[in-house]
């Protein structure tokens, strides 16, 4: 039970008492007139933008009756204003007319305060009901003395006669007991209408309550107690009823055939002392007693609220409670209080906030008739006619009195109710946190700041705790922050260094070890700050399990030094970043744990797979890295190195060149530096090995640069015949002086290159050294190869002082004899060419000066005999003529020596051809051991004279002296000569 003295006062509406409108030039002294109702106004209702008013007054004369004279008026309008006075516990009814014409009215008063009216009932109107959802209005009235009150159902849009169309009429009375109406009330959906008696007794109609077809009307309520209110609740699709007596409450559910009854409570109220809440208090039916204001749900009892006072009116108004009640103590002293200075008897209207506790506004009225809500207001109407308007205020304006009082909670509160919005309620919550920072509160200042994360910039509240005695509100501020994910970089580095300053390690903990989903900082950050702060098992979880893999093996290295833990980590990696980080922290993790940073690496350049798939299935193909890039990580550690490079080297022949080149290195420097003879002639076959492994034929010259570093004798040697450096090979032999070996690799490669024996003639004439038995072997192949004229071999052999004449006697008397028999040859020779050149020049002469006789008698190609006609050459061939036509090419030609005469020509041409190869002479004349062969070959081309043919013709002859076959026979009878 909540106390309403204890509640606090405001004033959050405006009165003002509602005047006449403007004249039509919009002045006078019209408009500041107070508005009047039209007298005699006994029932009041509002909806569809109207307020509803029903009067018993009177268009003939009238006369004053007070309440001691009510007998007087006749059996049933005496016990219906006497039932009225008990309900509405007034002492003397006022302004009570009696009619002298029957006719009665109900009015309709709109925004515009034109009021307009029409007559309903001849008597008198004493119920109205407008529904809010359509245009429907209800009444209850009499036409004729001592005849029961009749229902009348309006539709206030369509119209009769100038007046609202009456839809239907039936008589309210339960049963054949004549009682009077207490109270009536429609549902929104047309379907019920429930009309209670003061007999105890609620008739309720089920169905179109606009026709009498289709609705039926039961009594669905009796009882002893008169019935002083009703309503009807719609949740979903259940309907109740609550039925509400002077001394009893029921709910009734409609929407169950037989309308099952609960009875709630066993007290009850007067007459328009029950109300329905909005849906903001759940569609609770509020009764309001002289000591309490109940709450009902349609199954229990809600809350309760002390509200003393006699109760005369309760209203539903936007969330507020309105309640019209009688107060016999003295006005109260404020600004809430009426100016009327008696002490009589007060009626006070309160407007209580039931979910935010307090009063919105209170006042004092004098004969209040009754309370209404209409555009977005609420109206007093008063027994003297004037209508006093209640505007609320607009939020703004009653925060801002909340501020003023320092009320913030309250303000909270009244902001949320009103549906303010995130931006409004963050700017309460500054100004809350605010005056509670001022006060010296920071911890109840840090909750109101958390409140406005979101909305505030974070740097207005941090900077405010940055006091180190303020940083427990500080890190509860910051934790919210990133709970909410709006934290940045900063935020987080400050957050951590709370946590390290005050040494909580159990809330740094919760605060990493979120799960995946949780994460609501920046994980890099807070890695960056752990590390700095010292928690570095903090920060390599956090690198582990949001995948920092750099962080994680940085910090495992540098700063826990746990080697071993992070080789394994790099091993769990995925292929990519597995290389690029054995790549970067290798070098340390051979000095530390070389043997397993090995075996990573060998995985690594072969069939690498992560820790985790190498057990799988083996489904998914390895990927390998390039195994030359890793070297540089073996520095200082040739062991290893050595150890990679030659499983490198078994499993994968394919290897790059640069693993071949190092593990080459490798093992000629073991060699060099090795004291043990037997280990040396292991690491010697080794190196042989590798290079005869064919491996080093595109950087020939870098093996053979590693082997003459290491004076490796065999790899030199045998690098300079896989190259065909005979010459290096020959000089290697001169510079160890072997003269033996340089015989050897004359005889083995003197072939090939032909100066090798000119080399060694020459190396072993300046040997001052008996070298004779060498010099005899290599003369000896100078002359069988004539690789040098005699004179050179002379002035080569003429620089050593221990070769005697006696070592080339043989070798002069030779040459000298061969060329001898050359001589006589060549001038037998020249004697034939003589004898030739002699018999040609006759024969020519004879074709000029003699007639040729053709004596053939058989055909050159047939064999046959011949027969004309028939066609001879001056060669002395001759031929059918259809043979010479079959096998010829050329009319001039003679087929059978055509072959003979075109090799001729073509030796010519060649030869002219090649007078003209200045550069080719050139360069034989500088390579050839022999330049006068060379010379003389030219010679003999013609290049160094002009070669003379027939077509040269002598002075003073004309070309056509001369016939064209003649030509050809002299030219294919020389060559046929020679």
């Amino acid at each position: 039970m909540a106390a309403y003295l204890q509640w606090r006062r405001f004033v959050f509406f405006d009165r003002e008492t509602v005047k006449e409108p403007a004249g039509p030039d919009g002045g006078g002294a019209g408009g500041a007139k107070p508005f009047a109702l039209p007298p005699g106004i006994t029932v009041c209702d509002s909806g569809r933008g109207s307020l509803v008013f029903g009067d018993i007054l009177a268009r003939g004369s009238l006369r004053r009756t007070p309440s001691g004279d009510l007998p007087h008026l006749g059996g049933a309008l005496g016990s219906v204003v006497h039932f009225l006075c008990c309900m509405m516990h007034v002492k003397t009814l006022v302004n009570v007319f009696c009619v002298a014409e029957n006719h009665c009215w109900i009015w309709f008063l709109p925004r515009s305060l034109q009021l307009s009216s029409f007559q309903a009932y001849k008597l008198r109107v004493t119920h109205l009901y407008q529904l809010k959802q359509h245009s429907i209005l209800a009444s209850v009235g009499e036409d004729e003395e001592g005849i029961n009150p009749l229902v009348k159902v309006w539709n206030l849009e369509k119209r009769d006669g100038g007046n609202p169309l009456c839809t239907r009429i039936f008589p309210a009375i339960p049963g054949n007991k004549p009682t009077v109406v207490s109270c009536i009330t429609v549902h929104e959906t047309l379907n019920f209408m429930a009309i209670g008696f003061a007999d105890g007794s609620v008739v309720l109609t089920k169905g179109d309550i606009t026709r009498d077809r289709h609705s039926k009307t039961q009594i669905l309520h009796e009882g002893n107690y008169p019935v002083t209110g009703l309503a009807f609740r719609q949740s979903g699709k259940i309907t109740h009823l609550f039925v509400v007596t002077t001394e009893n409450i029921q709910s009734y559910m409609l929407s169950v055939k037989d309308y099952p009854r609960l009875e709630l409570d066993t007290h009850g109220c007067g007459l328009r002392c029950s109300t329905l809440s909005d849906p903001s208090q759940d569609l609770q039916f509020i009764v309001a007693g002289n000591e309490c204001v109940y709450l009902y749900q349609p199954d229990e009892r809600g809350p309760c609220f002390a509200f003393e006072g006699q109760k005369l009116i309760v209203h539903w108004y936007r969330g507020y409670l309105v309640i019209l009640s009688k107060d016999r103590k003295s006005s109260p002293k404020s600004e809430f209080a009426g100016s009327d200075p008696q002490n009589s008897d007060k009626q006070i209207l309160n407007v209580y906030d039931l979910c935010n506790k307090f009063i919105a506004y209170s006042s004092v009225f004098d004969d209040v008739v009754d309370v209404l809500a209409e555009w977005g207001s609420l109206y007093v109407l008063t027994r003297d006619g004037k209508i006093h308007a209640l505007q609320e205020r607009d939020t703004q304006t009653k925060l801002e009195m909340l501020f003023k009082k320092n009320l913030f909670e309250m303000a909270i509160n009244l902001a949320k109710s009103h549906h303010l919005d995130s931006d409004g309620l963050s700017e309460i919550f500054r100004q809350y946190g605010d005056h509670l920072y001022n006060k010296g509160n920071h911890d109840g200042a840090i909750q109101q700041y958390i409140r406005t994360i979101g909305k505030l910039e974070p740097s207005y509240v941090i900077r405010k705790f940055l006091d180190a005695q303020r940083i427990h509100n500080l890190t509860a501020y910051l934790q919210t922050l990133h709970l909410q994910s709006l934290a940045n970089a900063d935020h987080t580095t400050l957050l951590l260094n709370c946590y390290t300053k005050l040494k909580d390690s159990s809330k740094l903990e919760e605060f990493i070890k979120t799960s995946e989903s949780e994460v609501h900082f920046d994980v890099e950050t807070a890695i960056k700050v752990l590390r700095q702060a010292g928690y570095f098992s903090h920060a390599v979880y956090l690198a582990e399990k949001h995948a920092h893999h750099e962080w994680f093996l940085k910090i495992q290295l540098e700063d826990i030094k746990n080697y071993q833990e992070a080789l394994q980590y790099i091993g769990k990696l995925p292929f990519d970043q597995a290389e690029s980080n054995m790549k970067r922290y290798g070098k340390i993790l051979m000095h530390h744990v070389p043997s397993e940073t090995t075996e990573l690496l060998k995985i690594l350049c072969t069939d690498y797979r992560p820790t985790g798939d190498r057990e799988g299935s083996g489904m998914l193909e390895g990927k390998k890295a390039n195994s030359e890039e890793f070297i540089p990580v073996f520095a200082n550690n040739s062991r290893e190195l050595k150890a990679f490079l030659e499983h490198m080297t078994e499993v994968q022949s394919d290897s790059p060149q640069g693993v071949y080149d190092t593990l080459l290195e490798l093992r000629l420097q073991n060699w060099a530096h090795e004291q043990d003879l037997q280990i040396k002639e292991k690491l010697h076959s080794e190196a042989i090995t590798l290079l005869k492994s064919g491996r080093f034929r595109t950087v020939f010259h870098k093996a053979l640069v590693l082997c003459q570093m290491h004076n490796f004798k065999d790899g030199v040697l045998y690098l300079y015949e896989q190259g065909k450096l005979f010459q290096q090979i020959m000089h290697y032999h001169m510079q160890n002086e072997q003269y033996r070996k340089v015989i050897e690799v004359c005889e083995l490669y003197g072939d090939q290159e032909t100066c090798l024996w000119e080399q060694a003639l020459s190396y072993f004439a300046r040997k001052e050294e008996d070298c004779k038995e060498y010099i005899t072997a290599v003369l000896k192949h100078i002359e069988n190869k004539n690789l040098m004229p005699p004179l050179l071999v002379v002035q080569t052999l003429a620089h050593n002082s221990t070769a005697t004449l006696s070592v080339i006697k043989d070798y002069l008397v030779n040459k000298l004899q061969k060329q001898s028999r050359q001589i006589e040859q060549d001038e037998q020779r020249i004697q034939k060419y003589r004898e030739e050149t002699t018999r040609i020049r006759q024969e020519i002469e004879e074709l000029k000066t003699s007639p040729k006789i053709f004596q053939k008698t058989k055909c050159s190609i047939c064999t046959s005999a011949l027969e004309l006609p028939s066609v001879h050459f001056l060669c002395g061939h001759s031929f059918h003529q259809h043979c010479f036509e079959s096998y010829s090419e050329s009319d001039s030609e003679c087929p059978t020596c055509m072959p003979e005469n075109r090799k001729v020509t073509d030796m010519i041409r060649a030869q002219e051809q090649k007078r003209d190869l200045h550069d080719q002479f050139q360069h034989q004349l500088k390579c050839s051991n022999d330049g006068f062969s060379v010379v003389a070959d030219y010679f003999g081309r013609g290049v160094f004279n002009k070669l003379t043919l027939i077509t040269d013709l002598p002075p003073g002859k004309s070309a056509t002296t001369i016939d064209a076959g003649l030509q050809r026979e002299l030219l294919i009878h020389t060559k046929r000569s020679t």
